[in-house]
């Protein structure tokens, strides 16, 4: 009977992690293809689960990260205030867990910047707490990838005349890749990953050194070769600009 109920519980965290893994597969299947509507569907179910842990809450909280973003991109502004909202939620739940504080106050950095993308009118209240939620975060872990990314897409982000700049963006985009890539086994198959490798890209591009923005397409493409944006349109620009 023991013996049962051991193999039970094993059954049982195997599926939890199949379906975790599923999670993560999906989700990045999503990014290269530009499906945004299964990523939508990820989250909708992985939002479902009455009973989540820590890490599963912070791996929800990280695709709704990303799907906010593509919501603004794409004006859908009553989605992104849905998806923020119940992301803000779930990063309160983490706060209180008290674990990882240096990724929740990256997140909330980030989140701080959707405001204004939401509303630019926040900017001068949103703003400056979203670079003093980044600068905690890494004052916590002077090693978080995510937060270095995060203080990335502010400087890129953030108007010059407001003291935004491509060139420090791209330092801290590529300090970001850099630590990343001390642990490559984890980076591979992570949107994350691609989402850093896409921006030093298109920072080089934007700062007219098409000869560092081929290199690095070149090094997105070797690792993931149907990642469509890059392979049918960033790729293409680029090579028509170099000859």
């Amino acid at each position: 009977m023991e013996r049962s109920k051991y193999l039970i519980l094993i059954t049982c965290c195997l599926i939890c992690f199949s379906i975790k893994a599923s999670y993560k597969q999906d989700i990045y299947n999503s990014f290269i293809s530009n499906n945004m509507q299964k990523w939508h569907e990820v989250i909708t179910e992985m939002s479902a689960v009455p009973t989540k842990s820590s890490e599963f809450r912070f791996e929800l909280v990280n695709y709704q990260y990303g799907y906010i973003a593509w919501c603004i991109d794409m004006k859908k502004e009553k989605e992104a205030e849905s998806v923020l909202k119940s992301a803000e939620h779930n990063l309160m739940i983490l706060e209180t867990d008290k674990r990882n504080e240096s990724m929740i106050q990256a997140y909330k950095s980030a989140f701080y910047g959707y405001k204004i993308g939401l509303n630019k009118f926040t900017a001068t209240t949103n703003g400056p707490k979203s670079v003093e939620s980044v600068k905690k975060a890494l004052l916590l872990d002077p090693s978080n990838a995510f937060a270095y990314c995060q203080y990335g897409n502010i400087e890129y982000y953030m108007p010059v005349i407001f003291g935004g700049s491509k060139i420090t963006a791209l330092k801290y985009y590529l300090k970001s890749n850099e630590l990343i890539e001390k642990n490559m086994k984890s980076a591979i198959g992570d949107w994350n990953y691609l989402y850093v490798l896409t921006s030093i890209t298109e920072s080089f591009y934007g700062l007219n050194n098409m000869a560092m923005a081929k290199y690095y397409c070149d090094k997105i493409i070797a690792i993931e070769p149907n990642y469509l944006w890059i392979r049918n349109t960033l790729y293409p620009k680029i090579k028509n600009k170099l000859k």
